[in-house]
């Protein structure tokens, strides 16, 4: 029996997460293609309309990067070529805020100092970051430095697990995890206190409150779980973990009261009505 190839495995798992492989997928999955026949489609579809399609969206912020990660809602043990993916953008470079980053603590100290925001921004998206991600696809440095950096958090934060696919039984549910940040607020916490609670941006926490509004307002509108998952692009339990704390406050007056006071919220900043899109960090 051979020995495994794992830097081999390692790329193959890293070339599993490109638009073209999960096109791939889903042509083999919904229509029944053989591998070959979905090769020759992508292959088809590049030909066709590549010359009209650019090579990267227009609207990015300078500095962002997209890529394709696990969707946060994939079990934990799930081969990554079987996983969903999921698009996220993460803020790479913030101008002089970086620079002073590097220039009080170096390459080392600015790769550490942004790894927690990083994961969480993944996270806020939907998707969770690999280690592998980290290393080849954010910092270009090697796994066993990235591994370096999380052994250097768990020294200094021993309670503190960054939100990465490996630590995913580690940290509880992601499932949990979201819907802990929806019953702080609605037990009446601020935000500044929910990011010191569960170590999350105050971007990251804005995005789980607005995802759960919408699905407040969609549940307003009569619509079913199924529904609501298809027009938010979130998980079936998710939104059924949202609806149970919906029900929740129709038997508890002072949720009822954090409740309204957040769809005001949710209201104020999509203009008057809560809308179904978002931005690169809306979901």
């Amino acid at each position: 029996m051979g020995i495994p190839d794992l830097k081999a495995q390692l790329f193959r798992r890293l070339e599993s997460k490109t638009l073209d492989h999960q096109f791939e997928v889903a042509v083999r999955t919904g229509l029944g293609c053989s591998p070959f026949e979905a090769k020759a489609l992508l292959d088809t579809v590049h030909e066709v309309y590549g010359p009209y399609m650019g090579e990267a969206p227009p609207s990015q912020l300078p500095g962002c990067l997209s890529l394709m990660c696990v969707d946060a809602d994939e079990p934990a043990g799930k081969p990554v070529e079987q996983c969903e993916l999921r698009p996220v953008t993460l803020r790479m470079y913030r101008d002089a805020d970086d620079l002073a980053l590097l220039d009080r603590l170096g390459p080392m100290g600015f790769r550490r100092a942004r790894l927690p925001e990083l994961c969480q921004e993944a996270l806020s998206q939907g998707g969770l970051l690999t280690r592998e991600d980290l290393a080849y696809r954010v910092f270009w440095v090697s796994v066993r430095t990235v591994s370096r950096d999380f052994a250097w958090y768990r020294q200094r934060e021993p309670d503190r697990l960054l939100p990465i696919r490996s630590h995913l039984q580690d940290i509880g549910p992601v499932l949990t995890h979201r819907e802990k940040i929806v019953r702080l607020a609605l037990e009446g916490r601020t935000t500044t206190q929910i990011c010191q609670i569960m170590h999350h941006s105050p971007a990251a926490v804005a995005n789980y409150l607005q995802t759960f509004s919408r699905c407040a307002f969609l549940v307003g509108e009569g619509l079913q779980v199924g529904q609501i998952a298809y027009l938010l692009r979130r998980g079936p339990r998710l939104v059924e973990a949202y609806v149970r704390l919906l029900g929740e406050c129709e038997d508890d007056r002072n949720l009822q009261f954090h409740l309204h006071k957040l769809l005001q919220l949710g209201e104020a900043r999509e203009g008057g009505k809560i809308s179904l899109g978002g931005s690169c960090h809306g979901r």
